[in-house]
C-alpha cells in the first residue's frame, strides 16, 4: 500500500517502534492530503486513554495518529512494568478506528536498521539491540492480534524504496 492509498482513508493509525518513520509519514499525508496530524506523547496517568482515543478516532475531519494505542501495549510494560491499556481496550479502539473509515498501520523495520536511525535522528547513547529487538517483537505479536478482528497495513520501512519525505 503506498501513501495515496493510505489517504483514501479518513483515520490513519500509525504505529511501531521509534525510529520506524511514522512522523514522515504522518507528515507526507499532512502536507500532501490534508490530515490533522496528532502526536500521542505519554499521557499523565490520571487521564482516561480509552476515552481519549475514542474521541481523537471519533472527530471530525481526516486524522493520522502519529502513534496510537498500541504503543501504550508496548512501551507500557517494557519501560514502566504495565499498560494502563487492557489488550480488550486496544482492540475495541482498533474496530473504532475501522468503522470510522480508518486503517490500522504497523511500520516496522530490522532492529540493527531502527537502531541505526535512531542513533542517526537522536545521536548517543546507542539503544541496545536487545530493547530494540524486544519492542519489534512485541509490536509484531500486537498487530498480529490486533490484525485477526481489522484490517492492519503492514511496511517495512528498510524495504520503502522512496522514504517518507
Amino acid at each position: 500500500m503506498n501513501v495515496d492509498e493510505l489517504a483514501a482513508y479518513r483515520v490513519v493509525a500509525l504505529d511501531g517502534c521509534d525510529g520506524t518513520g511514522k512522523t514522515s509519514l504522518a507528515n507526507l499525508l499532512a502536507t500532501n492530503h490534508g490530515f490533522t496530524i496528532v502526536h500521542s506523547p505519554r499521557t499523565p496517568d490520571q487521564v482516561d486513554l480509552a476515552a481519549r482515543y475514542r474521541s481523537l478516532i471519533s472527530g471530525d475531519g481526516r486524522l493520522v495518529m502519529d502513534r496510537c494505542f498500541i504503543s501504550e501495549l508496548v512501551y507500557g510494560p517494557i519501560h514502566r512494568g504495565r499498560s494502563r491499556l487492557a489488550l480488550e481496550d486496544a482492540l475495541d479502539l482498533a474496530e473504532a478506528v475501522t468503522a470510522h473509515s480508518g486503517v490500522m498501520v504497523h511500520l516496522t523495520a530490522p532492529p540493527q536498521v531502527i537502531q541505526h536511525r535512531l542513533l542517526e535522528r537522536d545521536g548517543p547513547p546507542l539503544t541496545p539491540i536487545e530493547e530494540i529487538t524486544e519492542l519489534v517483537d512485541a509490536y509484531g505479536r500486537l498487530f498480529d492480534t490486533v490484525g485477526a478482528r481489522v484490517q492492519v497495513v503492514r511496511i517495512d520501512t528498510a524495504q520503502v524504496t522512496e522514504p517518507f519525505r
